[in-house]
This record gives structure tokens, C-alpha cells and sequence, in this order.
């Protein structure tokens, strides 16, 4: 049971290290300074709101690199388990 659980780990770990290189990708394909009209005309600055988006999504992926270690560490433990029975 251990041991697809840190599979699942590692693969879920796999998966979001793939999006930070997207999230890093699209951090610097952007520009600095993203304007767009709203429906009343105004122009509107977008950066701020791409910023926190772009920061909560990478936040995620910190996670991912967390779930890999632990994913890691409990294979290394059922290992040495398996080994000294």
C-alpha cells in the first residue's frame, strides 16, 4: 500500500514539475505591461492580476517538488524495510 502510494506521489510530482517549466515558459513569453479595454471602454492593466495568478500556479508546483520527496523517501524506507526482513 506504501509503495503506490509513493508511486502516485512521484507521478503527481512528475506532472506539476512539468507545469512549473510551462508557468516558467509563460512568466517570461509575457510582457510587462498587459493592457485590455473593459466593457466600458477604460483601459485596464492586467499585470497585477497575471502576477498573482501566474505565482499561486507556481505555489502548486512547489508543492509537486514537495510530493516527489516525500514520494522518494517513503520508497527509500519500504526498500530498507523489504531489506532487513
Amino acid at each position: 500500500m506504501f509503495m503506490q502510494l509513493a508511486i502516485g506521489a512521484i507521478g503527481i510530482g512528475v506532472v506539476l514539475m512539468v507545469g512549473y517549466i510551462v508557468v516558467a515558459q509563460v512568466r517570461s513569453a509575457l510582457p510587462t505591461s498587459l493592457q485590455y479595454q473593459n466593457a466600458s471602454g477604460a483601459l485596464v492593466s492586467a499585470s497585477a492580476d497575471i502576477n498573482t495568478g501566474l505565482n499561486s500556479t507556481q505555489a502548486t508546483v512547489f508543492a509537486g517538488f514537495g510530493l516527489v520527496a516525500v514520494g522518494i523517501i517513503v520508497l527509500a524506507a519500504f526498500g530498507l524495510i523489504n531489506v532487513f526482513k
